[in-house]
């Protein structure tokens, strides 16, 4: 077993409370190389060659942002202040950060701090009691200058949200690339995984949970519940449709521009990462439903995902309702959407990897396999 790395206690502390950041199912697309004291380059990676939702590493990116929030607010509390540049030399697969951070008397630490590792995310229903105009205000104040949300509230709003996520769902089901994903994504007989998201963490009950890992064991068997056995409905009523009816609100992120590149992204993550932090500062509840936004852009620029007969119809079948629901600023300038209400915290979730799994030296900085 290699040595343990040993870094500087302040840094250290940093990191530790940074990688709770939030990222596309716990994949964590990042490593830390501790240069000194107050320097560290973050190597980030994208999971676009083997995910179908990570398209073009967007959500990667989006993760990547958020995590340089965190740090950003963590070193806040030790009255440092944090810069981040690209590497401009890097692919685009492997977008890499000169993190520096510098004294800065006087600067005061950020509340947020506080709730980067309780911030979670609770898939089971919540409270339908609707957001406080204070609650609103304050969410909509924790978004930096050239983002915006938009609300979905009372019931008709609700259900039209809850009826895309359930028909979202029918694709996200039914197609063989993802369930490569879901496959591998899940930690069976789990309450907390420190890389995979428990199945606990998924909101379905505990029969039904069961047979999903029987099903999942093989497409075949996969293929054959969703053409006889009517598969896909127990956990598209359980994960989508019920949550979705059950909350205070659905909500949408738009940035003033649509976003184009790397940098636009991390931009985005971390005004995301601010406004989920802040929903937990309040005690509300957060899902994210990112996949409505992303088979919607799969459809808009005619990029295929799936080899599967019928894939690519019902996904323009979503992006015309996906349209509906949310209107027209969906298309192109939304980058992050999701549901929150008042409700109890997740009491099975996905935690961390250890820090020293995530610190790596120059010549080990690379994804992992």
């Amino acid at each position: 077993m290699a040595p343990a790395l040993q870094i500087d206690p302040v840094l250290e502390n940093i990191l530790d409370q940074a990688r709770w950041a939030p990222s596309g199912d716990n994949t964590q697309p990042w490593r830390f190389e501790v240069v000194d004291g107050r320097h560290v380059v973050v190597h980030g990676f994208d999971t676009r060659s083997h995910c179908v939702y990570d398209l073009d590493g967007h959500p990667s990116q989006l993760s990547l942002g958020a995590l340089l929030e965190s740090m950003a607010l963590a070193a806040s509390s030790h009255g440092l202040r944090m810069a981040a540049r690209r590497r401009a030399d890097m692919p685009e697969t492997l977008p890499t950060f000169d993190v520096h951070f510098v004294d800065s008397p006087g600067l005061a630490p950020d509340p947020l701090a506080a709730f980067l590792p309780r911030r979670s995310v609770q898939r089971r229903r919540l409270s339908t009691r609707r957001l406080r105009a204070s609650e609103k205000a304050a969410l909509a104040a924790s978004l930096p200058p050239g983002y915006q949300v938009q609300w979905f509230e009372g019931w008709r709003a609700r259900l039209a949200c809850a009826r895309l996520m359930f028909d979202n769902a029918r694709l996200r089901l039914t197609m063989p690339e993802a369930h490569k994903v879901h496959r591998d994504v899940i930690e069976w007989g789990a309450r907390y995984s420190a890389d995979r998201i428990p199945d606990q963490a998924l909101g379905v009950d505990p029969m039904t949970a069961r047979l999903m890992r029987w099903v999942m064991q093989s497409w075949r068997r996969v293929d054959f519940f969703n053409t006889w056995l009517a598969g896909t409905v127990a956990p598209r009523l359980q994960m989508d449709l019920l949550p979705g009816i059950y909350c205070g609100a659905h909500f949408l992120l738009l940035a003033e521009a649509p976003p184009r590149h790397t940098d636009d992204y991390v931009a985005a993550g971390r005004a995301v990462q601010r406004f989920w932090l802040t929903a937990t500062q309040l005690g509300l509840q957060l899902q994210p439903e990112l996949t409505p936004l992303i088979f919607s852009r799969y459809v808009r620029e005619r990029r295929a995902f799936s080899r599967t007969d019928g894939m690519q119809e019902l996904a323009q079948d979503l992006a015309a309702q996906c349209q509906a629901v949310l209107g027209t600023a969906a298309a192109g300038r939304a980058v992050f959407l999701g549901r929150l209400g008042a409700g109890p915290a997740a009491q099975a979730r996905s935690l961390r990897r250890p820090l020293q799994d995530l610190l790596v030296a120059p010549a080990e900085a690379r994804p992992p396999a």
